[in-house]
């Protein structure tokens, strides 16, 4: 029996697979094959329906199978990968192709490049078999973003001016917001009471009067397409603004990953170092396995990189980036949270606006996983919550003071 008749059998066989996230491994290491189908097999609401050696063969059975989502290795006998990807993407539109691959520099480069071909996202893979068997991390790590891509987002786009459900909880807000207001030199520019409704109902922080003097933003699980998305549209706006983003990252990933976000935007972009003075047009990215910070040395703003312990299991950590820039930049901070998984950010987020600054938050339909913007939202943080598509425009609104 072929590999196609065998894998469309086990999937006949099983008549609920309609309702699980049907995953295929595609993976020349017959080991990493069967100890990833395992995995999935053994996680609730997942399915494995095929198991590939090459990316030739996964293009036939992508079409066969019709996968929800494909762990796709980059380094194959055959075809590898990187060639593979627009074939099985042209085969099953729609389909949502994670790239594993291992800790190299060349391998980061050709991940980060997949995602301009239309993978969803990469996971960094441990170098050897046994580093596979034994990581907790990566089997964690790979089954959280196979449901974050498989499972399906039935949301109704976001909507204002929505009635208010919560009276008590948004008098608290509102009154939170305004004594915030009085005490810095921000002034509201729109309501304070504001309401949104996603599937919850959240109160909306004023924006910033002021002008921003740094862009800041915070992202993890799907956050580097939408990051690319954002730069490339931002562009020459951002000439006369520092951005500094953490990305949840690891360290052989951020370097290029820098220079992808300053191409996109054409900017100097960098990862950020110790020490360094803050300057206007440039984009500093948190260094993998590093938190990234700021502190101010007199009257200019600095960057400050500490080896300090994870932080919402995290290292890079969103929150310790939001709440220095709120203690140095106040209301005149901009930040941005974007798709992510778990909730880092949503307190620093808290920390910029009680400093009067203002906050934005990915939409959940826009979002792979609302986690981290959710999370934002549901703090009370936010003065607006956008899908992908609105948060450029907005960003340039503020920046040039156009609001």
């Amino acid at each position: 029996m072929t590999a196609i008749a065998s894998n469309r059998a086990n999937l006949d066989a099983d008549e609920k697979t309609e309702n699980l996230i049907k995953v295929m491994i595609v993976d020349d290491s017959v080991v990493v094959r069967g100890l990833v189908s395992r995995w999935v097999k053994e996680e609730p609401g997942m399915v494995a329906i095929g198991k590939c050696s090459n990316g030739q063969i996964a293009i036939q059975e992508a079409a066969d199978l019709l996968p929800d989502v494909i762990i796709l290795d980059i380094e194959m006998p055959v075809m590898n990968g990187i060639d593979a990807l627009p074939k099985i993407l042209e085969a099953v539109p729609g389909v949502k192709v994670i790239m594993a691959s291992t800790l190299t520099q060349r391998n980061a480069e050709i991940s980060l490049n997949a995602l301009s071909l239309g993978a969803a996202d990469y996971i960094p893979k441990p170098v050897n078999n046994s580093g596979v068997t034994t990581s907790v991390e990566f089997r964690t790590d790979l089954l959280a973003k196979i449901r974050a891509f498989g499972k399906n987002h039935k949301v109704q786009s976001v909507q204002l001016d929505k009635p208010i459900l919560n009276k008590a909880r948004l008098e608290r807000i509102k009154s939170k917001s305004l004594e915030t207001t009085q005490s810095s030199t921000a002034k509201p520019t729109v309501e304070a009471t504001r309401i949104v409704d996603s599937g919850e109902n959240f109160a909306l922080r004023p924006f910033s009067s002021q002008v921003p003097k740094v862009l800041v933003i915070g992202s993890s699980t799907g956050g580097p397409p939408a990051l690319l998305t954002i730069f490339k549209e931002l562009g020459p706006s951002l000439k006369n603004i520092p951005v500094l983003v953490t990305q949840h990252m690891p360290s052989t990933f951020t370097t290029i990953f820098a220079e992808h976000l300053g191409k996109s935007a054409l900017m100097d972009a960098h990862e950020g170092l110790d020490g360094e003075q803050i300057s206007p047009g440039k984009i500093y990215v948190a260094p993998g396995g590093k938190h990234m910070m700021v502190e101010k040395k007199g009257a200019f703003p600095f960057i400050k990189i500490t080896d300090g312990p994870e932080i919402n299991f995290c290292k890079p950590a969103v929150d310790p980036l939001f709440q220095t820039v709120a203690e140095c930049y106040g209301a005149s901070a901009l930040t941005l949270v974007l798709t992510g998984m778990g909730s880092d950010g949503s307190q620093g987020a808290v920390t910029v606006a009680d400093k009067g600054g203002t906050v934005i938050a990915q939409d959940k339909e826009t979002s792979v996983v609302w986690g981290m913007p959710g999370a934002t939202a549901k703090a009370g943080a936010c003065s607006s919550i956008l899908p992908l598509n609105k948060i450029a425009p907005k960003l340039k609104e503020l920046i040039t003071g156009r609001v």
